[in-house]
This record gives C-alpha cells, sequence and structure tokens, in this order.
C-alpha cells in the first residue's frame, strides 16, 4: 500500500478514536483504553497488504504476522491471466479484475507504491493492456485527508493540553 495512504488511514483511525477512552464512562474506560491498541493492530494489519511482481506471477497478501488473522491474498502465475475487466464502483470510480482461465476474478491493485511503475510492470508481464486502468482515486484526495487528520489530531492534543492545565 502507498504510504501516503497507509499514513492517511492510520492517522483517520487515531484521530477518531483517540479521545474516546477520555470521553468514556469511567465503568468504560479500561475497555476503552484496550480496544485503541488492539484497533490500531489490526488497522496496522489490514494496511500492510503488499503486492509482488516477479518472474512467476503477481502475488497480493499481508506479511506472515498478520496473514493467519487475515486470510486474504491470492497468486495468479503469468501464464493463466487472460483479461482486466472494468467494474464501476457505486462511488462513480472503476476498479478492474484480473480475469484467469479458470474464470476467477481477482481485484487488481490500485493503491499501491509508484502505480504507474507497477502498471507498466504489470502490462509488460502479463501482455495486458493497462492504458485505461487508473488509479481509484488522486492523491490530492489522500493529501488532503491527511491534513484534515493531522489537523484533528493537532485539535485534540491542544484540548488536552489546556485540560490537563486546567485541572
Amino acid at each position: 500500500m502507498a504510504p501516503l495512504i497507509r499514513f492517511t488511514l492510520l492517522a483517520l483511525y487515531l484521530a477518531l478514536v483517540l479521545p474516546l477512552p477520555l470521553m468514556a464512562p469511567e465503568a468504560l474506560r479500561p475497555l476503552m483504553l484496550a480496544a485503541v491498541p488492539l484497533g490500531l493492530v489490526l488497522v496496522v494489519a489490514i494496511t500492510s497488504e503488499r503486492v509482488e511482481l516477479d518472474d512467476s506471477g503477481i502475488r497480493v497478501g499481508h506479511p506472515p504476522w498478520c496473514a493467519w488473522l487475515l486470510r486474504r491474498g491470492w497468486h495468479l502465475p503469468w501464464s493463466t491471466i487472460q483479461s482486466l475487466t472494468p467494474v464501476g464502483t457505486s462511488q462513480g470510480g472503476r476498479v478492474y479484475y484480473v480475469r484467469n482461465q479458470g474464470g476467477g476474478a481477482f481485484l487488481l491493485p490500485q493503491r499501491v507504491e509508484r502505480f504507474e511503475a507497477f502498471l507498466e510492470d504489470f502490462a509488460v508481464r502479463s501482455g495486458l493492456d493497462t492504458s485505461m486502468v487508473a488509479r481509484i482515486s488522486p492523491p490530492w484526495t489522500y493529501r488532503l485527508l491527511a491534513l484534515l487528520c493531522g489537523l484533528m489530531l493537532a485539535g485534540e492534543a491542544i484540548s488536552l493540553a489546556f485540560a490537563m492545565a486546567g485541572d
């Protein structure tokens, strides 16, 4: 996953849940204090998906430390890849499925680092035309969300500092 996207999703999680233990009723605080780090580990796991292209094929999956939990992932040898199928999303975007000889459909990663280089390598190795494939969302949307998350975290830190100074 591209670092900008990963950072943004982690920052969003932190901005949304860090205040919860302080806002929770006293009886729920211990539970919230335990849930926040567990949730963070889960978000880190989800955002640690890897995409690898090598001479044998394309592999998408998670590192061993979390693969047992997420159990998602796939590998396609280059020789079995037949086509790319575009599918519209409910938000107006477009995703692409890699189709293999057996009729399987596997979601083409679109949130990878160095996306253009990835597409070029995928096209050369698979023999498919990827000129119509674009990012699922433009980078500026993640930059804006990262900025907003940073502002939220800064606001929360300032509020906490004022609250502690007032005590």
